[in-house]
């Protein structure tokens, strides 16, 4: 695998926020993933990642994915469930816990093709086994093997 550029190279300033993502699937069980810009100044650039992004001071984090969705891919207004939330820990680095929640959103084929991309590089349904053999960004892809594999999580 072929780095992208900016990947280890890139010296400038990444801000944490708190953070939403869409599982976004069809009907047959391919998930519609973003290839990240490779640009500077953001995480895991030249990967591919769930849509979505920020949630802005004092934003509700499902309007924060409703706002990201309608900018990124001029998705109208869809049910989305809540699945997982993740918590980074970065008090160690001297800033604080963060999270990032993944909702589950279901849509038809025929809607993707409405889609229209605005942020990013590419957008693409994968299958599962093409997902998982394409550079992700690892917190996508642990969100995105639980959601492959939800029926096999179980307590103990």
């Amino acid at each position: 695998m072929v780095l992208p550029v900016h990947f280890l190279t890139d010296r400038k300033t990444i801000h944490c926020d708190d953070a939403v993502a869409a599982i976004i699937t069809v009907e047959d069980g391919r998930y519609l993933m973003q290839l990240r810009d490779d640009m500077p100044g953001i995480f895991y650039p030249g990967h591919w990642g769930c849509f979505g992004g920020a949630v802005s001071g004092g934003e509700d984090p499902k309007s924060a994915l409703a706002r990201e969705l309608a900018e990124e891919l001029e998705m109208p207004p869809v049910t989305a469930n809540e699945f997982v939330k993740l918590n980074f820990d970065l008090t160690n680095l001297g800033l604080r816990i963060f999270y990032r929640t993944y909702y589950e959103i279901e849509v038809t084929e025929k809607d993707v093709s409405r889609y229209v991309l605005h942020e990013g590089a590419d957008m693409r349904l994968l299958e599962p086994a093409k997902l998982f053999d394409s550079p992700l960004t690892p917190y996508d892809s642990f969100a995105l093997w639980m959601h492959f594999a939800r029926e096999r999580l179980a307590q103990k």
